[in-house]
């Protein structure tokens, strides 16, 4: 989707190189197009996208590209858990074929992350990881152990916390990696400020790894076979009951972070964001419709019964309200994101309601569940 990284920062990635720092991303259509020259050309309609991270605005165009042209695809990418990917915008990529993501979720601990300048926090990741799972597209972390100046007690509790995220259901996948120090990372390039010690070599083409000792002297190899084994079992929904002693054969602490602490993350409900410039999508089915007529009042009203994967949901709304959801949502779904928020609000103004008492939070979040999507 895009040359280079559009975050380029994190200390241990080969920020300084040109295939990372320099970021030129592809317009949605030119990308799309070349897709479908492919399935043309192979037959095949699998995509697998290998961007550092994919940008999340450019996941969202490509989206509904593929959604306005109706084709049928799977596609799978790398990501940063960042905030942007609401559970609208997962809905709407698991509509256009997304099957998995992947991201680094590196080091669970959310003084590292900051040290690693990941952008990200425990909680957040746990969060755009559940918003991910409930759209049913999987999940899979790359980890890491050993970074500079992690202590041992940080190890396990990362451990726990990935842990957590397997047990909650929100993590399907995952793969621990010892850091490596390489040329070209702001810590092999500043190795100082990360209290390690490199050992000086001749750095060539695809031979970039430093050699380096932690000042905090600590073998960080020995915890290797343990976090691989737990990481397995946890994979294959077992072990979770394990005290983390037991994946390891030598003493160590107690996790520091609560039992529950990813379940309470969970807990923070996905924000109805409204912005402006949202794009408004409709991927849900037309609403069975039904006039009622009360007796001795002018007033006439529409019933309207749409069918979601989940429930049958119900509104009754003034006729001419009902008549107006009803249109948007046939307009909607033949131009596919054609319209803005301000655009949809401005057009239910035009009969003459007052949006904010039309547009509740509970009855944006019923029609969520629908197929409304704000993105």
């Amino acid at each position: 989707m895009a040359h280079g990284c559009y975050w380029g920062k994190c200390t241990f990635c080969d920020i300084s190189l040109d295939y990372i720092k320099i970021y030129e991303p592809i317009a949605a259509r030119l990308l799309v197009d070349r897709m479908e020259q492919l399935m043309q050309q192979t037959g095949d309609n699998g995509f697998h996208f290998v961007d550092e991270a994919a940008p999340p605005a450019l996941m969202r165009a490509v989206a509904l590209e593929i959604l306005r042209r109706k084709l049928t695809v799977t596609w799978w990418t790398n990501i940063r858990f960042e905030k942007s990917f609401s559970r609208d915008l997962c809905l709407l990529l698991k509509a256009s074929g997304c099957i998995a993501v992947s991201g680094g979720l590196e080091v669970a601990s959310d003084r590292l992350l900051q040290l690693i300048d990941k952008g990200v926090t425990v909680a957040q990741v746990a969060q755009v990881t559940r918003n991910f799972t409930e759209a049913g597209i999987m999940v899979h972390a790359y980890l890491m152990y050993g970074y500079p100046t992690q202590t041992v007690q940080e190890t396990i509790d990362s451990l726990e916390m990935v842990r957590q995220l397997f047990e909650c259901g929100v993590l399907q996948s995952g793969f621990w990696h010892q850091f490596a120090m390489t040329a070209h990372s702001p810590v092999g390039l500043h190795p100082e400020a990360f209290q390690v010690i490199p050992e000086k070599k001749t750095i060539g083409f695809a031979n970039n790894d430093i050699a380096f000792r932690d000042e905090s002297g600590i073998d960080h190899q020995k915890f290797s076979q343990g976090l691989k084994t737990s990481l397995y079992n946890y994979m294959h929904g077992v072990g979770f009951d394990f005290p983390l002693q037991d994946w390891f054969d030598f003493k160590i602490p107690h996790p520091g972070i609560g039992e529950h602490y990813i379940a309470d993350c969970l807990e923070a409900a996905d924000a109805l964001v409204q912005k402006q410039a949202a794009k408004v999508v409709w991927l849900g089915n037309p609403p069975g419709i039904k006039k009622i007529s009360r007796k001795g009042k002018a007033q006439t009203l529409l019933d309207l019964t749409f069918h979601s994967p989940a429930a049958i949901i119900d509104f009754t709304l003034e006729e001419k309200q009902g008549r107006w959801l009803v249109g948007m949502l046939e307009k909607l779904a033949r131009e596919n994101a054609g319209m803005t928020f301000v655009q949809f609000k401005e057009s239910f103004e035009k009969t003459g309601g007052i949006f904010e008492q039309f547009w509740t939070a509970e009855f944006r979040s019923d029609l969520r569940e629908c197929g409304l999507l704000l993105v």
